[in-house]
């Protein structure tokens, strides 16, 4: 009988409150190109939900995290921005490229040259063993700027396709692109719509690798399913509605 008692005790504790916590899972986002295409504005609008009233040149890294949910699931998307120039880079590398789960690559819409400079940001992917199993995208800043335009949406495709990633072109100061400068988050708002795209993707190919406790607070948003891949990684099979 003593047994017996001992039986219902142990399993009565593995109820109710003495459950562990939900946990959160996490996505870290790398967002990587030339220094002065965007990447900070970028990151702050998705977290923020605003344009950064004053940036400086990103020194080694900057991190950003936002909670929001996904088909009812919370998930904590972390966004590493990293500095465009070599000198304040050296030292941070090694951490910056660890435990990835998707990258985005940003040029200036306005700079042929940060666009050329894209392969080797790639390269440098490749060298910290980030390969084609790990989401890429493609993000053109600054389209606002429709009168210093100098790389054209057709060739950053021929890019992408090339690449095997979708191409999005945004403002992170008018996400609108028309003209709306106090515009927040909507369903018009496509740097809204590119971060949360890749974390929709993630969500439904990526295991728990990285988890914490969910946390009751912070600014969360819906995204409802779209459906799923229809098989394949390719640039085609994933995208936003609103871009």
């Amino acid at each position: 009988m003593a047994e017996s008692g001992s039986s219902v005790e142990f399993s009565g504790s593995l109820t109710g409150s003495s459950l562990p916590p939900p946990r959160t899972r996490i996505f870290k986002i790398i967002v990587i190109g030339d220094s002065g295409v965007g990447k900070t504005c970028l990151t702050y609008r998705f977290c923020a939900g605003k344009f950064p009233e004053k940036t400086e040149a990103t020194i080694g890294v900057d991190f950003r995290e936002r909670l929001v949910e996904i088909d009812g699931e919370k998930i904590k998307i972390q966004l590493w921005d990293t500095a465009g120039q070599e000198r304040f880079r050296k030292s941070m590398v090694q951490h910056y490229y660890r435990n990835v789960h998707a990258v985005v690559f940003v040029y200036d819409v306005t700079n042929a040259a940060s666009f050329r400079s894209l392969p080797a940001w790639i390269e440098e992917c490749k060298q910290h063993a980030l390969g084609s199993e790990v989401p890429r995208i493609l993000v053109g800043n600054k389209c606002d700027l429709q009168d210093s335009i100098q790389v054209g949406t057709d060739v950053a495709q021929q890019f992408a396709d090339v690449h095997s990633m979708p191409v999005f072109e945004t403002s992170a100061k008018n996400p609108n692109s028309q003209g709306d400068e106090n515009h927040g988050r909507g369903n018009s708002d496509h740097v809204e719509a590119i971060f949360m795209t890749v974390a929709h993707k993630l969500k439904s190919q990526k295991p728990l690798v990285l988890s914490q406790p969910a946390e009751g607070t912070g600014a969360t948003i819906n995204l409802s399913s779209r459906g799923r891949d229809n098989g394949g990684d390719g640039a085609r099979g994933w995208g936003c509605s609103s871009c």
